[in-house]
């Protein structure tokens, strides 16, 4: 590694700023207020905009060709020192924007600190947050893609396989099995598109707005913008440098995907017990009981839910950190970079694992059909015959529970009653409403467009796979 000492204050000074003051920061105070430890993972940005900035400078003439050569040859070495691990990080230059620059300017003296011209640590710092988010963004999206393929191809094989639905925990109607999972496949889909959104205002230029008011410098904005794939710029410089909604758009969007891997974790976890017996989990994503040795839990199901309240609270974090901000930036803003980072290691992780784990879910579905017996799920199908021969809804529904309290009396399924019984309750009933109160006939009936009939589902199945195949 080359030797980083140099008369560049940058390098040797305590602070780039501190010219002005007559002691030095205390340690403490230093080690309170540095970033370094956790802002270095945005070095890449903080190149890949350095550079863009340059090239601008050098085409409007504000700075030489040959500083424009030197800085390039510069951020090539570093980017090499870092990426081999051999980049010196500094606790004394703050953050990951001086310590590259006090790089750059020991290993290119003066073209190094023409580098800073026409721009400030807030612009600069929004921006490289702005980039960065941007490309997680990214890969966030191929994530939720692969989650929802993962569901979908789970659900092409359980068309016809029935299960209860539910209302407040309470056996329902039947359902497929394959149209409840895509009923997850939609929220991921929705999670999806507000990621797309968020992409489109974290995709603006702050670079340019410099401290707060912009500069005097002759920039040009939009070509920096172009160069580093941005939609356009920011149009108020005290907006540019101060502005985190963005960020709390993407924690809203993860604290919402969040919440919804929670509920399909708790399903699983339920699922999975022994009182619905209604899946297995493969070994790989269970652990077992130090003290219990037939113990197998659904540990990544449940860390899925328990993560959701550490997005959650990362929104709140956020939230908190802007709401009493005056224009424009303010030291308080070097607190979003940790919630954020987090926010997106988890969700990553998370979809990851997620969708590996649907992937190997085993489906009882036996145990699901006789769940789907027990609640006398088709007695809104028996309500529905009877509105078909004429009765009003209201007085089917009446007929329809005086004969489940029947039924439940003697500890039968509505199926399992005789028909004389059922004509008791209603002289309407014929011999047909026995194809209506089987499972497989109740799930035919729902024959409309976004029900759970067979029919319906196998479109939804294809539709999801197209869209996610790009069709």
């Amino acid at each position: 590694m080359s030797d980083h000492r140099s008369s560049d204050p940058l390098a040797n000074k305590q602070q780039a700023w501190s010219a002005l003051f007559s002691e030095p920061m205390s340690e403490l105070v230093q080690r309170y207020t540095a970033s370094v430890g956790f802002d270095q993972r945005l070095w890449r940005a903080d190149v890949e905009g350095s550079l863009a900035h340059a090239e601008m400078l050098a085409a409007q003439g504000v700075i030489a060709a040959q500083d424009l050569a030197d800085i390039q040859r510069g951020m090539a070495q570093i980017v090499a020192e870092i990426e081999s691990g051999k980049f010196e990080w500094k606790l004394a230059l703050e953050d990951v924007h001086l310590n590259i620059e006090a790089r750059l300017t020991t290993l290119v003296g003066d073209a190094g600190k023409r580098l800073h011209t026409g721009r400030s640590r807030n612009d600069q710092v929004a921006t490289d947050v702005r980039l960065w988010l941007r490309g997680e963004i990214d890969k966030l999206a191929r994530l939720l893609a692969a989650m929802q393929l993962a569901l979908v191809e789970l659900a092409a094989g359980h068309t016809d396989t029935v299960m209860p639905g539910f209302t407040h925990m309470q056996v329902a109607q039947p359902v497929s099995f394959a149209h409840h999972l895509l009923a997850y496949v939609e929220m991921f889909a929705r999670d999806a598109e507000r990621l797309a959104d968020v992409r489109k205002r974290v995709n603006l230029l702050p670079l340019g707005a410099a401290a707060l008011a912009g500069t005097s410098y002759p920039l040009d904005r939009e070509r920096v913008a172009k160069t580093l794939g941005f939609d356009g710029v920011c149009r108020n410089s005290l907006d540019a440098v101060s502005d985190r909604d963005f960020a709390l758009e993407f924690s809203s969007f993860a604290a919402i995907t969040m919440v919804h891997i929670s509920r399909l974790s708790e399903e699983i976890v339920l699922w999975m017990s022994q009182n619905f017996g209604f899946i297995d989990l493969a070994d790989r994503y269970c652990t077992g009981s130090s003290i219990m040795p037939q113990k197998r839990n659904p540990d990544v199901a449940e860390l899925a839910r328990g993560k959701s309240g550490r997005v959650v609270g990362h929104l709140m974090a956020l939230l908190t950190l802007m709401k009493g901000q005056p224009l424009t930036y303010n030291k308080d803003n070097q607190e979003d970079k940790e919630p954020l980072f987090d926010t997106v290691d988890t969700l990553a992780d998370t979809l990851r694992i997620m969708a590996e784990m649907v992937g190997g879910i085993t489906v009882k579905k036996d145990a699901m059909e006789r769940a789907a017996l027990k609640g006398y799920a088709t007695a809104t199908d028996l309500a529905d015959y009877l509105v078909k021969k004429g009765l009003p809804f209201r007085d089917a529904h009446e007929a329809v529970a005086h004969a489940v309290k029947v039924a439940l009396q003697q500890g039968v399924d509505l199926a399992e009653l005789p028909l004389a019984t059922l004509q008791g309750f209603n002289a309407a009933i014929g011999d047909d409403v026995f194809e209506v109160l089987t499972l497989r006939g109740s799930l035919a009936a729902r024959n409309v467009l976004g029900g759970t009939a067979p029919a319906q589902v196998l479109a939804q199945v294809a539709r999801h796979r197209s869209r996610l195949a790009g069709g």
